[in-house]
């Protein structure tokens, strides 16, 4: 593995703040980007005055003091490319208690599976770890709760109760998702028929609980058509039927909730059939149901992964080409 002070010799630190520049706050927010060649950071946690972050590049965690330095915390975790060549490694991070939890994804393509291998892995102060399960296909986000853990198998199209000591139980299992007659014809117009129906598998993503609800983010499968994601809830004792919070979303990959009522939601983008995910499709949106409204925070990201409120006038963004988007509410 390379040096990472050579990466934080390299970071570039960037003011987006002009009409012009990418990606694009929102007026009352001010965004400051740093960004570290070679990373690939997804998930996210505040460690009192310090920022947790995974990168899926080295499969390591990494702790931001307030100085901007990044220093490398915990064992090397199994990383490389997927099935689809994306990263794959820790996902996300939350402290729990004395520990750090880890949600853990699949085996690369090019490694042998190893325990740490789809699991959700716990880590002391010592850095050492303790593997809670590994029954899992893909686990690409949890909250924690009393005694346990809730945690979205993305492979599987579920939401697990996990007990601290391993147990677990399957809360949902989510149907495939109907797409609208003709949405396919933008991708093949002779393969697909104006009047033909496609389903997709439903995919969750990024998980949040907020007053007694699980919200589930169901990222939508392969094309990733636009506009087919969603955001989902259900009690935390389980439901046969989840209930629709929005939809109409753009590959929705993290929810958070910012005071009682708004639902910050990240949107990885819309996709390209030759070129994945478009540059600079990726969102961060503002939605207040009551309200009916729905704004963009901040545009123009590519490839966003986790998002993270680190109080009630900043936010922080990672993605997959080693940025941290760090916005503040001026």
């Amino acid at each position: 593995m390379r040096p990472f002070l050579a990466l934080i010799a390299a970071c570039i630190v960037l003011l987006a703040r002009s009409a012009g520049a990418e990606p694009l706050a929102a007026a009352d927010y001010r965004l400051e980007t740093v960004h570290v060649p070679g990373a690939a950071f997804a998930g996210l946690v505040r460690d009192g005055r310090s920022l947790l972050v995974t990168d899926l590049a080295g499969g390591r965690l990494y702790r931001r003091d307030e100085d901007g330095r990044l220093t490398a915390f915990g064992p090397v975790f199994p990383h490389g490319p997927d099935v689809i060549g994306d990263p794959t490694g820790p996902y996300r991070v939350a402290r729990v208690g004395g520990e750090f939890v880890v949600a853990q994804g699949w085996t690369p393509t090019d490694a042998k599976e190893t325990p740490l291998d789809h699991s959700l892995v716990a880590i002391d102060g010592a850095g050492k770890t303790r593997v809670i399960s590994n029954d899992f296909w893909n686990p690409f986000d949890f909250v924690a709760a009393d005694q346990g853990f809730y945690v979205v198998d993305a492979a599987r199209n579920s939401v697990e109760r996990v007990e601290r000591d391993g147990r677990k139980k399957t809360l949902i299992s989510f149907r495939r998702l109907p797409q609208k007659e003709g949405a396919l014809q933008s991708l093949s117009p002779t393969e697909f028929e104006a009047n033909s129906g496609y389903e997709v598998d439903a995919v969750p993503t990024g998980i949040a609980l907020h007053k007694g609800r699980l919200y589930v983010a169901l990222f939508g499968g392969f094309p990733f058509l636009a506009g087919a994601g969603k955001v989902v809830s259900i009690p935390t004792a389980g439901a046969s039927e989840p209930r629709l919070e929005t939809d109409g979303l753009n590959a929705p990959v993290a929810i958070v909730f910012a005071g009682d009522e708004a639902m910050l939601v990240l949107e990885h983008g819309t996709y390209d059939q030759k070129q994945g995910f478009a540059k600079g499709s990726g969102r961060l949106l503002r939605i207040e149901a009551a309200a009916k409204r729905r704004t963009t925070i901040v545009s123009g990201l590519t490839r966003p992964v986790s998002v993270l409120v680190w109080d009630d006038r900043q936010l922080v963004v990672s993605d997959l080409a080693g940025n941290l988007h760090f916005l503040r509410r001026e």
